[in-house]
């Protein structure tokens, strides 16, 4: 609870130290104890995980409601000969589509349930479990596999008992068949997997006799964007790897302001609005990722140890949604929001619930009546609630 609270409250870095002085813990002796819950207690991040869904579900989603979960990677630039996951990655800040920047960096990959939040009036991607996926340098040395395919997630994930709708993006030059004819009984040989090649998306942009039908989605701001699409069914096949139907998606932009883009989804009765509409909330993951890096010391922990690294940014990233769960059970009325004469802002963010969740925790005493006056000193009410107030807000 001491490490809960300290990251929630410290600003700056969230290191052990950090944590330990804003809680008033400097002159711990055993402060070493608290390094151990992170390098050494055994727990279990994925019961956390599951536990802190969970809280999520029930806090923002009524009964029946499907639950919609963002899936991205992202990379937390570390540098040190100690830290054996990291590899070199392309920096996402620092680049752009005319210059490649290359960081040494640990690569995270990170769920994030996708829930609407009444009082923001927008969805949020709240973290709730985020796994390290190393370097293939470090698979290599350890005679692991880097990676799995595509296909084998989308074959486990429509095959379950309860499947699991996966939409993402693809490739333009995807081999697309369709499906395996029936079998005549009495055929030697295997039975086929796959019918007759179709054409790749991209081949099906070049198409004037494609069939493109004019929507309009919600799209990224929360705005209603006029697109065009064009969609159907096929088997998406490759050698050696299970055969998986798919419902396609060609998204082209009939102003040409975007590339044009493909989608696939698993459940082929989903329309193409829906899945481009489920596709695009997935920017709201890299609006959590950079809220944490700004507002809860992403990238600031300085852990070597092995297991202390597979679990504080975990940690970091799951602390975005506690304390969004923790600022809605707060709330009585509408989120108070900072202003200012040059600065007004209409729907709360993630920092005004970070500020809301502070003024809670800290021991907010306007007057002290301690039988020990050399320890206290007075301070108007106004001067105090100007104190806490930037304690608050501060990053």
């Amino acid at each position: 609870m001491v490490l809960l609270v300290g990251a929630i409250l410290a600003p700056g870095q969230r290191t052990v130290a950090s944590v330990l002085r804003v809680m008033g813990l400097q002159a711990e002796r055993q402060f070493q104890k608290y390094h151990r819950v992170l390098n050494r207690d055994r727990w279990s991040s994925l019961q956390l995980g599951r536990a802190l869904l969970l809280l999520v579900d029930r806090t923002f989603l009524p009964a029946g409601v499907r639950l919609l979960i963002g899936l991205d990677d992202t990379v937390e630039r570390r540098r040190g000969a100690k830290i054996a996951a990291r590899g070199i990655s392309r920096d996402p800040v620092r680049s752009s589509k005319e210059f490649f920047v290359k960081t040494s960096s640990l690569r995270w990959v990170s769920l994030q349930a996708l829930v609407p939040i009444p009082w923001a009036q927008r969805v949020w991607a709240l973290p709730f479990l985020t796994v390290l996926a190393p370097s293939e340098r470090y698979h290599q040395e350890r005679g692991r596999r880097s990676s799995d395919a595509v296909l084998e997630l989308l074959h486990r994930c429509a095959r379950l008992a309860e499947p699991i709708t996966v939409v993402s993006r693809l490739r333009l030059d995807a081999r697309w068949f369709d499906p395996a004819p029936e079998r005549t009984p009495g055929t030697p040989g295997r039975p086929p997997v796959k019918g007759k090649r179709q054409p790749t998306l991209g081949q099906r942009l070049q198409d004037p006799s494609a069939a493109w039908q004019a929507q309009e989605v919600r799209w990224y701001g929360g705005v209603r964007r006029a697109v065009e699409l064009a969609t159907g069914t096929a088997v998406w096949y490759h050698p050696g790897l299970p055969p998986v139907p798919v419902r396609w998606t060609l998204v082209r932009d009939p102003l040409g302001k975007f590339a044009s883009q493909g989608l696939l989804c698993t459940d082929l009765t989903v329309s193409a609005p829906q899945m481009v509409e489920w596709f695009v909330l997935r920017w709201q993951v890299e609006v959590t990722v950079h809220e944490v890096r700004d507002h809860l010391g992403g990238e600031t922990q300085r852990q070597w140890s092995d297991l202390a690294i597979l679990r504080t940014t975990p940690a970091l990233l799951g602390l975005f949604s506690l304390v969004t769960v923790m600022a809605h059970h707060l709330l009585q009325q509408g989120m108070p929001l900072r202003t200012a004469a040059w600065y007004t802002k209409p729907l709360p963010t993630f920092v005004h619930a970070l500020a809301l969740v502070r003024q809670e925790l800290w021991p907010v005493r306007v007057s002290c009546t301690s039988a020990q006056p050399s320890t206290t000193i007075e301070i108007p009410q106004a001067l105090w609630q100007r104190i806490t107030n930037t304690l608050a807000y501060a990053a």
